[in-house]
């Protein structure tokens, strides 16, 4: 009887430590499949950032945070990438129509001061509707820099743009003047890097330009470096199978301070909707400023005539009413001196 109860014991023993270790398995199966890569895991600046996302969210604190369908993590097989996404209507920041999946810096500065952004990434989507006309149709903004002071304007706005049949898109940079007295006279002047200008667009509502030769594709990789030294602005895009393109831009001296000095793409651009202003002539010297990162959908309903399906998010991702735009590289930090 002794003997008996003894094997039953150790039988038992050994079916409850099978038991445990089945336990233990699937916990450690629902723990690996519960498990969530943050953008701050894959781009560690994070903690220097606020962000706004395309449904008004609004979050200062981005270490360990995501949100679905807005700022996550995705890998495209090879890598990680965070990723930026905002419909074509939402709910956007007091200054603007345009929604945004965007960081805001923490950190401001002086253009004299300066800092340094960077920025690997490749555009997965922008808006298919919207009128053809309309110069900022069809694009997104990946990077800027903002003021925080006068008239908050922007000094920079890196976009990129693809016409609807097109396999080719534009980068283009615009500068945005620091206008002379109120701000009604304000505008961009657009610098193309591959593709188009801001000033390329259809001849009607629904005729495209014809396809940039030299332009960037959907998922196609390129960096940009904003290195702000000294009040200088020094801009490098690079990309494989293109070539780089470099630009400088003083940010203390107009170029555009005189009616003399307004290029001719400004006239041909603005002067059916407004007069063009000047810009002061320290443009952005001792003024507050921030660098931006992320998706700024630049297609809406007002004034590009896209389709937002009455503001409901969820449509406008299943009808292609939206930016995507993917960074797997960034930093954000002191200007460099470019000679060295």
């Amino acid at each position: 009887m002794k003997k008996s109860l003894f094997i039953f014991l150790i039988l038992l023993t050994i079916l409850s430590c099978k038991d445990e270790a089945k336990k233990t398995e699937t916990n450690t199966e629902v723990e690996t499949e519960t498990t969530v890569k943050y953008p701050s895991d894959v781009i560690p600046f994070m903690d220097k950032w606020k962000i706004l996302l395309g449904d008004g969210t609004y979050v200062d604190s981005l270490v360990n945070y995501q949100k679905d369908d807005f700022f996550y993590v995705e890998n495209d097989g090879q890598t990680d990438w965070v990723v930026y996404k905002t419909p074509n209507s939402g709910v956007t920041s007091r200054t603007s129509s345009n929604t945004r999946t965007e960081l805001g810096e923490k950190a401001h500065w002086i253009p004299e001061e300066g800092g340094k952004l960077t920025g690997t990434l490749k555009v997965q989507h922008v808006s298919t509707t919207g009128h053809a006309n309309v110069s900022s149709s069809f694009s997104v903004v990946i990077g800027q820099i903002h003021s925080d002071e006068g008239h908050e304007n922007e000094p920079l706005k890196i976009f990129y743009k693809k016409f609807p049949g097109h396999t080719k898109g534009s980068v283009f940079w615009n500068y945005e003047i620091n206008t002379e007295g109120d701000n009604s006279g304000r505008w961009d002047y657009s610098t193309a890097v591959w593709g188009y200008d801001f000033s390329v667009k259809g001849p009607d509502e629904t005729t495209n330009p014809e396809e940039p030769k030299d332009g960037i594709a959907l998922g196609e990789a390129f960096s940009y470096e904003v290195n702000v030294h000294k009040g200088i602005m020094y801009l490098t895009f690079t990309s494989e199978g293109h070539d780089t393109k470099t630009f400088t831009k003083s940010l203390i001296k107009s170029d555009f301070s005189t009616q003399e000095a307004i290029p001719q793409q400004i006239i041909d651009v603005y002067a059916s909707r407004r007069t063009p202003g000047v810009e002061r002539e320290i443009a952005y010297a001792g003024e507050i400023n921030y660098f931006k990162q992320g998706a700024y959908n630049q297609a809406n309903g007002k004034s590009t005539k896209s389709e937002t399906y009455g503001g409901d998010i969820a449509k406008q991702y299943e009808n292609g009413s939206y930016a995507e735009v993917w960074f797997k590289e960034a930093t954000v930090g002191p200007s460099t001196d470019p000679n060295k």
